[in-house]
């Protein structure tokens, strides 16, 4: 199940960053996932096993941040619901890859979440294997507020789960398997702030993956530590980039 070739409207599908030093994000990832990058004029592609798992835009968005983008029928009706729901539109649906469209919008606390109308791009292509993407986590000051802004603009279905929340898509079949939660869980949510969305990545080794980003240049922001479903740290790349990493169990 670790290779994707689609998703459904509601499933969380890709994950970029934009850049100012294309060059140097693309070597701090290729040096720590072992990612290849097929570099474009404006726009790269990361692959893992020569299939995409994530992407890299050439130009600084401030704050420097990781996006995670949702599948959508319509970016344009998406973007409406949000801002009914209580969220922002920060850009208006433009065109994307390969004949999509996409909107930015943030939800009332401020996380940034992408909107995706896929074009021929049928986002990654794996996930949920050590060196690919496999859940974004939301951190919301006021969990109530998120849960009733999700479920309005996207369909999303909360259910706890210890001191998190996991985000559920009825119908919806994805993860792995042997997974400890059910498959139709898209997303997972915790307490706190500042409100962001953080893609997880897979890796062999938590412990070396924390100590390999610093020697790139990264930073720690939290070392790895042990949580209910295996190891996690949460890292932020040379640019401030946040991201997590986890051997699970």
């Amino acid at each position: 199940m670790s290779e994707r070739n689609g998703y459904e409207p509601g499933v969380p599908c890709w994950v970029d960053t934009w850049q100012g030093d294309a060059g140097a994000a693309a070597g701090f990832y290729t040096q720590l996932f072992g990612w290849e990058a097929a570099r474009g004029d404006d726009y790269s592609m990361f692959r893992l096993r020569g299939r995409e798992v994530a992407g890299l835009g050439g130009q600084a968005i401030e704050p420097v941040a990781w996006t995670t983008y949702v599948q959508v029928d319509d970016a344009a009706a998406a973007a409406q619901r949000v801002t009914e729901a209580g969220g922002s539109v920060l850009r208006e649906p433009f065109d994307s890859l390969e004949g999509g469209r996409i909107a930015v919008v943030a939800d009332p606390a401020g996380a940034v979440l992408g909107l995706w109308q896929l074009g021929e791009h049928r986002g990654a292509e794996l996930v949920n294997e050590p060196g690919a993407w496999a859940m974004s986590v939301l951190t919301q000051p006021d969990p109530e507020r998120a849960k009733a802004f999700y479920r309005a603009a996207l369909g999303w279905e909360a259910e706890a789960f210890g001191p998190a929340t996991l985000f559920r898509l009825p119908g919806y079949v994805g993860g792995e398997p042997q997974q400890p939660v059910p498959r139709d869980v898209i997303a997972v949510m915790t307490e706190g702030g500042p409100a962001r969305w953080t893609p997880g990545f897979w890796v062999h080794d938590a412990d070396a993956a924390a100590a390999r980003a610093a020697e790139l240049g990264g930073e720690v922001l939290a070392p790895p530590a042990d949580t209910g479903v295996g190891r996690t740290a949460l890292l932020a790349d040379p640019a401030g980039a946040v991201f997590s990493i986890s051997k699970v169990v």
